[in-house]
């Protein structure tokens, strides 16, 4: 029997034990609620866990949290004040002795917020078993795709297998708002040949995705009493924030207009965006509000950003360009215009179709009765990162955010079916052999 078959049997027949370790991810509580201060839960209880079974299995690992100001090299990235105090990066390495490539696996073990809980079906960090599909926070993304990696590689290491080239299984915490965690990895220096991150893609390489920006954009007005009539603003009368925030908006929809209507720019990824997400505005409910913040949630394509590193910061001087433009043809707003606070930026990365890494994960999906094609992200996710630091990275995993028209990530009720994460753990082990060859018979 071939290394491949061996392995892809023993992951067949561990299966139970797959499914065990995705329900033991699920009930630590690693909820991020996206606030640079907010204290750790289970990070590290859950990294100590995934410490253990892989040095069990005979990996060099290491755990550590990144230093204070140790990111902020890359305050683009990273908000101030983000600290990883109870929240530890994990690293296990597996093989390598010979002259094969290496090979990345990569995992989040944060998640976002279970609420609103009463909703759902049962406790979301006490995962349930039904229908074939494995529910609790988590479950889709992006527990259920670490528990595939770290299966594959323990399957590997039970099977007798060593790998010519380096395996390295990392997880990471602070993903589902800035990439922190990723971010601290590739900093210290953690890379490989090529990349493979498990987010729920429904056995298709993501080779691309969209980077972020997060603009804060207030508009002042006027403080006044709401009942007592008021002279022109000219003469010192009371303005309403909120309405001439209306005017602002304006213009933030017609510049996502003129983006969509540059539709096929790229080939797998959408047209930008700019979507209002959070309003806030008005200090009593008979006063005309002083002021009004809006924050806007940017998407971007990967040849919007810099030359340089591929920071959107072009596209930041765009964006408050075309508003400020727009607005002054309010008297108002040409007096008073609109402030800019530019938050969180995750810069966009793609690589090749053609990339080795690429055809490797769909062959291994074929393999294992799952065929795909190449895809993208119109999101962000941590595989941009490592590429970026020259890990030319994808993302593949079980299914995908959507099934059938059912929200999976981020969802009440989220899940993943079993059937997946088993062939999942199957093709990232096939992909491991395939790419780091096996180390020959002494």
């Amino acid at each position: 029997m071939s290394d491949e078959s061996r392995v892809v049997t023993a992951l067949d027949e561990r299966s139970d034990a797959l499914v065990a370790l995705a329900a033991e991810l699920i009930r630590f509580n690693t909820t991020t609620r996206g606030e640079p201060d907010e204290p750790a839960r289970d990070e590290a209880a859950l990294q100590e866990a995934l410490a253990e079974r892989l040095r069990g299995a005979g990996a060099e690992v290491e755990l550590w949290e990144p230093r204070p100001g140790e990111l902020d090299r890359w305050r683009r990235q990273v908000p101030a004040g983000l600290g990883f105090a109870g929240r530890p990066q994990l690293v296990a390495r597996f093989g390598g002795g010979g002259e094969g490539r290496s090979l990345l696996l990569n995992g989040h073990v944060d998640v976002v917020s279970a609420e609103p809980r009463e909703r759902w079906a049962s406790d979301p960090f006490e995962p349930v078993i039904r229908d074939g599909r494995l529910y609790g926070r988590g479950a889709c993304d992006m527990k259920g795709g670490v528990a595939t990696m770290v299966a594959a590689a323990l399957a590997l290491a039970e099977c007798g297998i060593e790998l010519e080239g380096e395996l390295i299984v990392s997880t990471v915490t602070d993903e589902e708002w800035n990439g922190a965690g990723a971010l601290a990895l590739a900093a210290r220096g953690i890379a490989a040949d090529a990349g493979i991150v498990p987010e729920a893609t429904g056995f298709e390489p993501w080779i691309a995705c969209r980077g972020v920006l997060n603009p804060t954009v207030t508009v002042a007005g006027r403080p006044g009493h709401a009942e007592m009539p008021q002279p022109d603003w000219r003469e010192g009368g009371a303005v309403n924030a909120i309405e001439k925030t209306t005017i602002m908006l304006d213009a933030v929809r017609t510049l996502r207009e003129r983006w969509q209507a540059a539709d096929g720019e790229h080939p797998l990824l959408a047209p930008g965006e700019l979507v209002p997400t959070v309003i806030q505005g008005g200090e009593w409910w008979v006063n005309y509000p002083a002021s009004c913040t809006t924050t806007v949630d940017v998407t971007y394509l990967p040849q919007q950003g810099d030359a340089d590193g591929g920071w959107g910061a072009r596209l930041e001087r765009e964006i408050e360009s075309w508003i400020l433009e727009r607005t002054r043809e309010d008297p108002w707003l040409a007096e008073h215009p609109p402030s800019f606070e530019w938050g969180t930026n995750l810069a966009p990365a793609e690589i090749s179709a053609e990339h080795p890494i690429v055809e490797c994960a769909l062959a291994a999906g074929r393999e294992v009765g799952r065929p795909g094609k190449v895809a993208a992200l119109q999101g962000w996710h941590d595989a941009a990162t490592f590429t970026r630091f020259g890990t030319p990275t994808i993302s593949y995993g079980p299914a995908g955010l959507s099934n059938e028209g059912e929200t999976m990530a981020h969802a009440v009720d989220e899940f993943v079916p079993v059937d997946d994460l088993v062939a999942c753990a199957q093709a990232l082990a096939v992909a491991a052999l395939r790419w780091c060859g096996v180390a020959s018979e002494p």
